[in-house]
């Protein structure tokens, strides 16, 4: 079984997040770890993987690389050799409700389980926490354009068997996420 470390909140870039991201790379137990960035929730963001590749190349001594899943349609061969050859994979924040679309719809869920269940070390900040969690309370209707959005319960990975929440003491979170546990005392 593998290793998840969910990030609440925090900034890479500005290295609020080091000493977990340097425990990250500890946890895969290799000197010089292969670290796997998916930023399917921040929309493919280059510059996303670009601050990856700083904090974890540059810093920390990983080899990097990035698997973007949006406007292109890898094979399950193709997706299982880049996550599956990895010491540690992290997931950018942003919309978790299109991360779970989009990985269910290619698989990617499928191959991360598998990952976790060989031991690679899985890691995210944000909705690269919430996914692992079998529901996630999240922020993802805002990234929709409306301005009367709410936050939803989105349905994860289920790799933690709990509702997961980032930023908790952030946007009036607090007492949305306590109604929302009120609203589902049951989760199966």
């Amino acid at each position: 079984m593998g290793k998840i470390v969910a990030i609440g909140g925090g900034s890479m870039e500005e290295r609020e997040t080091l000493a977990i991201d340097r425990e990250v790379v500890r946890l895969t137990g290799s000197r010089r770890p292969r670290a796997l960035f998916i930023p399917t929730a921040s929309y493919d963001n280059p510059e996303r993987y670009e601050v990856f590749q700083d904090v974890y190349g540059g810093e920390l001594g990983c080899y990097t690389d990035v698997l973007n899943l949006l406007g292109v349609n890898p094979s399950g061969k193709e997706l299982e050799d880049k996550i599956l050859s990895s010491d540690l994979i992290y997931v950018s924040g942003g919309n978790t409700l299109k991360l779970m679309r989009r990985w269910r719809r290619l698989g990617v869920d499928k191959i991360l389980r598998t990952a976790h269940d060989r031991g690679i070390v899985l890691a995210g900040l944000s909705a690269g926490a919430i996914c692992w969690f079998k529901y996630g309370h999240s922020d993802s209707m805002s990234f929709y354009g409306r301005e009367d959005w709410r936050y939803v319960r989105v349905k994860g990975m289920g790799l933690i068997n709990a509702l997961g929440v980032a930023h908790y003491h952030a946007e009036g979170r607090e007492e949305d996420f306590h109604r929302m546990v009120a609203k589902h005392r049951r989760w199966g």
